[in-house]
């Protein structure tokens, strides 16, 4: 019996969380064509992001893996064809064939109607709302036993916000940057920096796209440093910690909005 896609909570708030990496799950006639290793795709998905989501009434849970279609890409580059889509990495035995990744984008077509159903109704209830775009990165590329990438171009937190237009909403960006820096972590502050090393993906474009007056994205990527990116161990202490963390963003996030 096949899993669902994605799961969604509603509930009585102007903000939604999503954790659309999330998922490991791929459709039974693309897990028979994949050649890609089940360790080498969840490094680089964005395992327990979902977890985090609990940061809101309103969330989103991908149980799909970004490797039957990425939802953070736009519709033409969605479905990773070429080792060049993804890493270099080589994922099938032989190219896909156009029934194939079609049935992918029919996932994504239904996932962006299925928002906007959402956001719809979040603008007409609250007059405006903000979407937590929720990922994590890989910074041990090297290897499991090699140096980690550089701390200079690797922030803890990193906000993307290549997309959103900070004339409208650079108080809520600001909002979010200043109280997950000024949150304890354990006797220290996180390293938060802006468009570091991701400016956001299609999710915040298309959000800020459709939505110019009334929604805020912000793309929220967390380097893997709560988990071992090569063994897929999380550790829970971290987990617990970076979900307080967010928390403590939403209700300056919320004030900033004028929500």
């Amino acid at each position: 019996m096949s899993m669902a896609d994605w799961a969604i909570t509603r509930g009585a708030s102007p903000i939604l969380a999503t954790a659309i990496h999330n998922g490991n799950q791929v459709r039974e006639e693309l897990q028979k064509r994949m050649i890609l290793s089940d360790t080498a795709r969840l490094r680089e998905e964005d395992p327990y992001t979902g977890r985090w989501t609990s940061i809101a009434e309103n969330r989103i849970i991908l149980s799909t893996s970004r490797f039957e279609v990425d939802l953070n890409r736009p519709r033409e580059k969605a479905v990773y064809a070429r080792p060049e889509d993804a890493w270099g990495l080589n994922i099938w035995d032989h190219d896909l064939e156009s029934e194939v990744v079609q049935s992918s984008l029919e996932k994504y077509d239904r996932f962006y109607l299925e928002l906007k159903g959402i956001l719809d109704q979040l603008q007409s209830e609250y007059g405006r709302f903000v979407v937590y775009d929720i990922h994590s990165y890989n910074h041990r590329r090297n290897g499991a036993d090699a140096p980690p990438e550089p701390e200079e171009a690797n922030p803890e937190v990193n906000l993307g916000t290549g997309s959103l237009d900070k004339s409208r909403w650079g108080k809520v960006a600001d909002a979010f940057m200043d109280t997950i820096r000024d949150f304890d972590y354990n006797g220290r502050h996180l390293d938060v920096r802006e468009n570091i090393k991701f400016k956001g993906g299609w999710l915040s474009t298309w959000i800020h796209q459709t939505y110019p007056d009334s929604g805020c994205c912000l793309a929220v990527e967390f380097k893997k440093f709560f988990m071992d990116e090569w063994t897929g161990e999380y550790f829970e202490a971290d987990m617990i910690k970076v979900e307080e963390a967010l928390k403590s963003t939403v209700e300056p996030v919320t004030k900033a909005a004028g929500l």
